[in-house]
């Protein structure tokens, strides 16, 4: 038994340095790859100028959170390899159409819990404790996106390892749910709006959440906290009434 215990931690060990070494390259990746695309080679203008100062503090915070969601990670795939998850790799098992319906099932439950958890940590009594670190920076960058402090980051990374107990999921929509999130999070702290007026007319512009969207979160606190989806700031009263016709140059920042 104990040499069963050693041989599970020291796999554990193994899987969370190899996962931490994924998760900083697809950080540095997207948000370096981002950053280059849009403020280098496309020349994006902004209001202001970039601090690297900033950034390299957001930097620093999303390293540290690369550790808490490597380890997460790992103990989801030590739960799988001791059958206690409801995680498979036989498509058969549910079907194909399964895999769709478990990738959106499992998005809308996200935003869900992040619209919640995110609005609990702007409370004046949590917000310099498990939110600040997400903010320090001011107007967001491409490498704001996975700067969290170190409890949010566990916090949010409880999601997924709850929902592997819960929902049965293949690993292809697992995974494709979290490069979503991640390039998700990444476009929509570019710092600036990306698409034009019009966008904002139709039912995507309307529905999903964008860079001009949560950029406005930045700048207004109490407004925007979902991630993906805007139902939940229409239906509880956090969505910008304005929102539609809100011109970014116009908005001053409020704490």
């Amino acid at each position: 038994m104990q040499q069963n215990f050693l041989f599970i931690f020291n796999k554990l060990c193994l899987d969370w340095l190899a996962l931490f070494g994924i998760i900083v390259s697809r950080y540095f990746l997207i948000c370096g790859g981002t950053h280059l695309l849009f403020y280098f080679i496309l020349l994006k203008p902004r209001r202001q100028p970039l601090i690297w100062k900033k950034i390299k503090k957001d930097m620093e915070l999303s390293l540290l959170c690369a550790v808490i969601f490597a380890f997460c990670a790992a103990l989801v795939v030590t739960g799988y390899d001791l059958g206690f998850t409801r995680l498979y790799t036989s498509i058969d098992k549910y079907g194909l159409w399964y895999l769709g319906v478990s990738f959106i099932a499992l998005l809308i439950f996200q935003d869900a819990y992040f619209y919640f958890m995110h609005r609990l940590f702007h409370h004046p009594l949590l917000f310099k404790k498990l939110h600040y670190g997400h903010h320090r920076s001011g107007e967001p960058t491409p490498w704001t996106s996975f700067a969290f402090d170190p409890l949010e980051a566990l916090i949010q990374a409880f999601f997924f390892i709850c929902i592997i107990f819960v929902l049965p999921i293949h690993y292809i929509p697992l995974l494709t749910a979290l490069m979503v999130m991640t390039v998700w999070a990444v476009f929509n702290h570019i710092g600036f709006d990306l698409f034009p007026p019009s966008f904002y007319s139709n039912w995507l512009g309307k529905w999903f959440i964008g860079s001009k969207h949560h950029l406005i979160h930045h700048r207004k606190y109490t407004l925007h906290y979902g991630l993906y989806f805007t139902f939940w700031d229409k239906v509880l009263g956090t969505q910008d009434l304005n929102y539609d016709n809100e011109k970014l140059v116009s908005i001053k920042k409020q704490i």
